[in-house]
């Protein structure tokens, strides 16, 4: 059944299979490195010092691979959050770019995609994060881009709002399940210090349904500044 059918992207099994499987990957990656850093540190203490310093870097970089496993997991709840509160929908000809948007001050890889309540209104979604974006660069439109590349991405499976908290993905080769789950938000929806929350003239509905999937929003609906 297409996956644009059910109420939300959770409610499609295939959806829920990749979220697991993303979730498999992140903890046993990290299983794997924790096993490699154990595993460092008694070849260090149980071989001579000269072979103990080659161990010792595989230490070093063991523990930089589990902590950054760890720090999978955070998005990874939030999409499954996401996928929650919205359906799936199925994008082609999305706009983006890998170099910094008009609009906005961060120089990242963005997307462009409709305001829910005002269509006409165009509104860029950036890659904040830095994780696990490389297989997407490499799918972004550019003149070396290959057709092929771009076509994995096309359509571009969509769900969230853009005003606050979004999860992308690519469709499987059959086209009827979603694969890379990537989480994209709004830097006004972190609730980093610093960084107000802004509504966008959105409704009380889709405020509250942008809380429950972890976005940081006003608690009352009034007027804010505009800020990508």
């Amino acid at each position: 059944m297409d996956s644009t059918y059910y109420l939300t992207a959770w409610d499609h099994l295939p959806t829920r299979r990749a979220w697991i499987q993303h979730m498999i990957a992140i903890v046993g990656r990290l299983i794997g490195w924790l096993a490699v850093w154990i595993g460092s540190l008694l070849l260090i203490v149980a071989t001579p010092r000269w072979a103990g310093w080659l161990f010792l870097l595989l230490l070093v970089y063991a523990t930089f691979r589990a902590v950054l496993q760890l720090a999978y997991i955070r998005p990874s709840i939030y999409i499954q959050r996401v996928l929650w509160q919205y359906p799936w929908q199925l994008l082609t000809g999305v706009p983006r770019g890998r170099n910094k948007h008009p609009r906005v001050q961060e120089d990242e890889m963005w997307l462009e995609l409709p305001n829910p309540e005002e269509p006409e209104e165009q509104i860029p979604l950036l890659f904040l994060s830095g994780m696990r974006t490389f297989w997407w660069m490499r799918r972004f439109g550019t003149a070396r881009t290959k057709p092929e590349l771009k076509a994995q991405i096309e359509p571009l499976w969509f769900a969230g709002d853009p005003r606050f908290i979004a999860v992308i993905a690519a469709g499987s080769r059959k086209g009827d399940a979603p694969k890379r789950l990537h989480l994209l938000y709004q830097r006004t929806a972190t609730g980093r210090r610093g960084v107000e929350p802004t509504d966008w003239n959105a409704s009380p509905a889709a405020l509250e349904r942008a809380r429950r999937s972890g976005a940081h929003v006003p608690d009352a609906v009034h007027p804010h500044p505009r800020t990508y």
